[in-house]
């Protein structure tokens, strides 16, 4: 097994008088795809809001890469190579394919004042350097054809493709996934399975929220298991399935053999 790339230790979150998260801990190894799942309301969306820095604990420490990053703003955490993905499709839709690609690689850039205002400097070879980067991301998800389309255009399933390609343009050593196959038909869940292997065969570490149990029963490395604010089972896919705690608060038994 890998070394953890994110370590969660006795997550609390509490907003008002609910408890969101109880007491969570559970580590992510570097290289692997890992899945949170769980009931609605479970705390799944939470946790993934405080790893990325878009909401605070009221306890508990996270720690990325070795480094602790409990509380970082959003943007400094990104920076560290935590990126995460939103349930909603987060592309800008009056903007073509090829412009959400340019949009999104903008942390890349490195010139500065005065390289800017050279009309043959720096600048001019790193929008050379953006826009073949901007054109290889839209190869992977195979939107190469679709550049020039505005991404209000582009049916669900591009849309959904796009979002992800996105959030994975800085190449984050960490990519957090909420429901990327939210909507989906069949054929383009398959699609975005290949899309999220193939993230990690760049390189890239998956965290995952999902609520297609099959394919989170097909793609994931481990599985953690949140009930009420609560982790009530870790394991491989194959433990999951067949655990009773799990089986009774979440897949039934029904359920449980679909996922199989």
């Amino acid at each position: 097994m890998s070394a953890a790339l994110l370590e969660v230790e006795h997550l609390a979150v509490h907003i008002g008088g609910l408890v969101a998260i109880a007491d969570a801990s559970f580590s992510v190894p570097e290289g692997s795809i890992v899945s949170l799942i769980g009931p609605n309301g479970a705390g799944k969306t939470t946790a993934f809001n405080v790893i990325s820095g878009y909401m605070r604990p009221t306890r508990g420490s996270i720690r990325f890469a070795g480094e602790a990053i409990t509380g970082l703003a959003p943007e400094r955490v990104a920076e560290r190579g935590l990126v995460r993905s939103f349930q909603r499709t987060s592309v800008f839709m009056g903007c073509t394919v090829l412009e959400n690609a340019l949009m999104a690689l903008h942390r890349r850039g490195k010139a500065g004042l005065l390289a800017a205002l050279s009309p043959w400097g720096a600048v001019r070879r790193e929008e050379a350097m953006l826009r073949e980067a901007a054109w290889e991301m839209l190869r992977f998800v195979g939107l190469e054809a679709r550049a020039e389309t505005l991404a209000e255009a582009l049916a669900y399933g591009e849309q959904r493709r796009l979002g992800i390609a996105l959030a994975a343009a800085a190449s984050p050593r960490l990519l957090m996934l909420d429901e990327p196959a939210a909507g989906l038909n069949p054929s383009e869940t398959a699609e975005c399975m290949a899309l999220i292997r193939g993230l990690r065969e760049r390189g890239m570490t998956v965290l995952l929220v999902e609520h297609d149990m099959a394919m989170v029963m097909q793609m994931s490395d481990s599985i953690v298991v949140l009930n009420q604010g609560r982790i009530i089972a870790t394991g491989a896919p194959a433990e999951i399935r067949a655990n009773p705690e799990v089986i009774r608060a979440y897949l039934g038994s029904e359920a449980a053999h679909v996922a199989a």
